[in-house]
């Protein structure tokens, strides 16, 4: 990528869309950024620093990513990167059509964009619940190797939706080439992160920051995988740059890769020095939208291809993050 390009990012008034448009700013990697959001006072206020960057210039778009109104867009775009997506548990329970609808939808007509505007490249944000119910099987698993997704589950709208919007990208690759990659994301968190964020490795660190014990509302069985957020920044963008079309990587620190339950001891013992501890109250997972447990280990061996190497080991997330929340920098 050079600067002077046009860069298109949905999403950017959420966690991942936001660090992105500030590090394309902060890189001088685009003149222009369009930034089609839900509501233009919000995201003006977000970005009112970036107003007076030098040879930047800042459109947002009143529309969500599934709205015809994109495709009447008449600025060139050379770049998209399409981050926008429900992310709450809890609202894909109480909305899942809704949710389904705005993956699926939103990822077809950002594809559409991306064809009629002949873009340089295009990267598609993901998630590793694509992956389903698989077992631990004792290594991390790759790209294609895929398990099973209850189509019974509501919950189920939006790992089943991330997977129909990979494949429409896969399929708009195939048929009219549209230079389109997937970044198939692990939970990401560290510095920026919202304060009041509801995602389990949030209220660890605030039952930290407080001094209350975690309490976790499964067995904390189910393995996760995360990474830092510069470092998943860092992968979008060589993705952007130098991934193959039509491929899928893993976006994950594998050293990172733990059980929920390894994790909450890891913050009590190593983050609050012991002073806190984690106990166990059940609830019901149909009524909390928690994920199903699951034993993946994500294997970032394709994305370490392409020369990404992560650089931030998950003590030292929750320490960015902590720092930031008593600070009130977030």
């Amino acid at each position: 990528m050079q600067a002077g390009n046009v860069f298109l990012v949905t999403g950017a008034t959420g966690y991942i869309g936001s660090r992105l448009v500030r590090a394309l700013a902060e890189r001088n990697a685009a003149s222009g950024l369009i930034l089609p959001v839900r509501d233009r006072g919000k995201a003006g206020k977000m970005y009112a620093g970036l107003a007076a960057v030098e040879g930047l210039e800042l459109h947002f778009v009143e529309a969500a990513a599934e709205d015809p109104e994109l495709q009447k867009l008449s600025q060139p775009i050379d770049y998209i990167i399409h981050c926008a997506s429900v992310t709450q548990s809890a609202e894909m329970i109480v909305h899942p059509v809704e949710t389904a609808d705005g993956i699926v939808l939103g990822t077809r007509n950002l594809l559409e964009l991306a064809r009629r505007k002949r873009v340089k490249s295009m990267v598609c944000l993901s998630s590793m619940e694509v992956y389903g119910a698989v077992p631990d099987c004792g290594r991390p698993l790759r790209e294609d190797e895929l398990g099973m997704i209850d189509l019974m589950s509501a919950r189920s709208c939006y790992p089943q939706g991330k997977r129909m919007a990979e494949h429409y990208c896969y399929i708009y690759q195939q048929e009219y080439g549209v230079p389109v990659k997937i970044a198939r994301l692990a939970q990401t968190f560290g510095r920026g992160v919202r304060p009041d964020d509801g995602r389990v490795y949030m209220q660890f660190a605030r039952a930290a920051l407080e001094g209350r014990d975690i309490v976790l509302k499964t067995a904390g069985q189910s393995m996760g995988n995360y990474c830092a957020a510069d470092d998943t920044i860092n992968a979008i963008l060589t993705i952007l740059d130098a991934g193959a079309d039509g491929e899928v990587y893993n976006v994950v620190n594998e050293a990172n890769t733990m059980r929920i339950r390894e994790m909450a001891e890891l913050v009590a013992g190593e983050i609050a020095g012991g002073t806190i501890h984690v106990r166990v109250e059940p609830e019901n997972a149909f009524l909390t939208g928690y994920a199903p447990d699951t034993g993946l280990r994500l294997s970032a061996e394709k994305l370490r291809g392409l020369g990404w190497r992560p650089e931030k080991g998950l003590a030292q997330m929750y320490r960015e993050v902590m720092k930031q929340i008593d600070s009130g920098d977030c």
